[in-house]
């Protein structure tokens, strides 16, 4: 059976009488007006999937109305059904966007052919909106790691993704929790259909209700049609939910419904509609705090975290570092660059708090800044790092290496200033950019302690 809702306008009662009954025995949802204006008017109050209109109508010719839902929702297909045709109106109703031109008498089968075709049109022109704003499997980037962190994470993908339950994905930001759950999908049963993704934390209230569950026409100002929400969408498949932590409590009892029921209903509605869909939440969060300070319903975090799944953050699995060092340069130049032995070190020696998405990023930089097929130490330079990795790294500079026992702060100030500069070879600006102060900060420094004559320019 077909589905989908038509209205049929028409000023003749038989036809469209006869027009409906033909059409709901196909399977379709139908209304019908006998003029323009009334159909505009049940269009305010419903969406259709498709008009089929006469041109011929009293006070609103089929051409104006064509017209007005070209404004009020400009993807509907319109059929013109007419017998008082003219080349002028056909030319005119298909440069408004017609979508067909039918002359009177029409076939049932030439007119239920030309009805399946315009709502697959729609259906086509629905899927292409929703493809673009779902994300796919087959874009993403692999899963780099060999250490025990990473291989208990790759176990646990391996073992979860045979089932349907919930997974609740821990981890600082940038450790990969949207590739965990990209992996967790294609291994899964679900691979073929759609993976979706949102950003819970990226989106005011509002707009982020009308994502995640849909509204119906006229809910809100500027909700001109039925919206589907984004649980619908990935209906049959996988739906990520990034930084669900950053929900609000009204957005959370809805979501608890979707786990516990497996229905949304959308904004503005009553009617529930069933989806059957894998939830993967994601947080950098500590949601057990967060339930303490009653910022998270404790009914929904019992529920998402079905299965937890820890990620480590790069500084637990520093033996990672040189093989996604050699992914992103391969992804970058195909393998044109390497990186040397003492650029290799400055990178594993690094705290790495942003993890890998700011080891990519730093990798992309040197890429791009660096003209040498090697990457060096010397190339991670200041127009390169960020500043908190020239002040740990570059220097060289470690407590252990001050020997910080027993002096006073102004003694420990003294010594690092002064190895500083002696990697530095005593130029005073390149030591004064790897301290991150100013030149005339280090100098006034160096003259407190007696050091401003060793300096060389």
């Amino acid at each position: 059976m077909a589905h989908g809702r038509i209205l049929v306008v028409d000023d003749e009662d038989s036809i469209r009488e006869y027009l409906a009954m033909m059409l709901e025995r196909e399977g379709y949802e139908v209304q019908s007006a006998a003029d323009g204006k009334k159909a505009v008017k049940l269009s305010s109050k419903e969406s259709f999937d498709a008009v089929i209109t006469d041109i011929q109508l009293p006070g609103m010719t089929g051409i104006d109305l064509l017209g007005a839902f070209r404004e009020s929702d400009p993807t509907v297909p319109i059929i013109i059904v007419t017998g008082h045709a003219s080349q002028e109106s056909a030319i005119e109703a298909l440069n408004l966007g017609a979508f067909y031109y039918l002359l009177k008498p029409v076939s049932n089968e030439e007119l239920k052919q030309v009805v399946r075709n315009a709502l697959e049109m729609q259906r086509l022109r629905e899927e292409k909106v929703d493809l673009e704003r779902a994300v796919h499997v087959g874009t993403e980037r692999d899963m780099i790691g060999e250490s025990e962190g990473m291989h208990s994470v790759f176990n646990l993908i391996a073992r979860v993704a045979k089932t349907a339950s919930t997974v609740l994905l821990r981890g600082e930001s940038g450790t990969g929790k949207e590739l965990v759950a990209r992996a967790i999908h294609v291994a899964s049963s679900r691979a073929n259909e759609r993976f979706v993704s949102i950003n819970c934390g990226a989106l005011p209230e509002t707009l982020l209700e009308s994502e995640l569950f849909g509204h119906v026409k006229g809910s809100f100002t500027g909700a001109i049609r039925d919206k589907r929400g984004l649980f619908v969408v990935a209906d049959g498949g996988t739906f990520f939910l990034d930084e669900v932590s950053e929900t609000s409590l009204a957005i959370q009892v809805k979501l608890l419904r979707v786990l516990q029921e497996r229905e949304v209903v959308p904004v503005g509605g009553t009617k529930p509609t069933k989806v059957n869909v894998r939830i993967i939440a994601a947080t950098n969060a500590d949601l057990e705090e967060c339930v303490k300070d009653k910022r998270f319903r404790p009914d929904l975090y019992y529920r998402l975290n079905v299965i937890p799944i820890v990620i480590p953050p790069l500084r637990d699995r520093r033996d990672d570092i040189s093989l996604l060092v050699s992914h992103f340069i391969e992804k970058l130049t195909g393998g044109e660059k390497t990186v040397s032995d003492d650029a290799m070190t400055i990178l594993t020696s690094y705290e790495w708090p942003g993890n890998v998405r700011e080891l990519e990023n730093i990798i992309e930089r040197a890429v791009i800044l660096s003209d040498e097929p090697e990457i060096t130490g010397e190339s991670l330079n200041v127009s390169i790092f960020p500043e908190r990795l020239r002040k740990q790294t570059l220097s060289g500079v470690s407590t252990d290496d001050l020997g910080v026992s027993g002096i006073t702060l102004d003694e420990l100030e003294r010594r690092y200033l002064l190895q500083t500069l002696n990697e530095m070879g005593w130029k005073k600006k390149q030591a004064a950019e790897i301290l991150g102060i100013n030149p005339s900060t280090l100098y006034r420094k160096l003259q407190r302690y007696g050091m401003e004559e060793q300096v060389e320019d």
